[in-house]
């Protein structure tokens, strides 16, 4: 058992699938769906809330979720992309006036994170040494899941584009610590590299 921490999630939800072509929150997943996967795991983590940024087709996904102890938020200007999203829960978040050292912000399309990765960020974060613990990828690359401690949180609510966080990361690279999961973090855009990964895991 994981002691506490001091830290919130933000799980960001909502987005319109277009290139899925279908809401791909709700696609199938195990005896759940992508959203309420990303949504349960965060639930076994040891943290202050769970928060779920929707938008594009809110009312339907809310009604798939509302029966978990979580906060789930609306952004009616989620076409302005996933940064808009996420100042939008981080605005939540400073609004609420909650106590809290850093966010760690998830993704609905990425189930192949599990529990046991995210604990091991939220244990590797550290306000002096590691102010931002981040997923890293091929390539070099690193991204999400990620931890920001709160110092970011006034940056992190100017975002307004569709490239998340990326240029904050890249403008405080030498505050980034990565770690590597143990399975490829893959972000599912297109029902093929869905219908693959499904079938690879449950033999459907």
């Amino acid at each position: 058992m994981h002691k506490p921490s001091n830290i919130s999630i933000i799980i960001l939800a909502a987005g319109a699938s277009k290139r899925m072509g279908t809401p791909k929150q709700l696609l199938k997943w195990g005896n759940s769906t992508l959203l309420g996967n990303a949504v349960e795991t965060a639930l076994k983590l040891p943290v202050k809330e769970v928060a779920v940024v929707l938008g594009a087709n809110y009312n339907e996904i809310k009604k798939h979720i509302a029966h978990h102890p979580i906060t789930i938020l609306n952004n009616e200007e989620w076409q302005k992309g996933l940064g808009k999203s996420l100042a939008f829960g981080i605005e939540y978040m400073a609004v609420s006036k909650q106590d809290i050292d850093g966010i760690l912000v998830t993704l609905a399309d990425q189930p192949l994170i599990d529990q046991v990765f995210l604990n091991k960020l939220i244990d590797a974060f550290n306000k002096k040494t590691h102010p931002i613990m981040a997923t890293s990828y091929k390539n070099k690359k690193y991204g999400v899941p990620v931890i920001f401690d709160k110092m970011y949180f006034e940056e992190l609510r100017n975002l307004n584009d569709d490239f998340g966080a990326k240029h904050i990361l890249k403008k405080h690279k030498a505050s980034v610590k990565t770690l590597i999961p143990e399975l490829e973090n893959l972000d599912l855009d297109l029902k093929a590299d869905y219908d693959i990964l499904f079938k690879k895991y449950f033999n459907e």
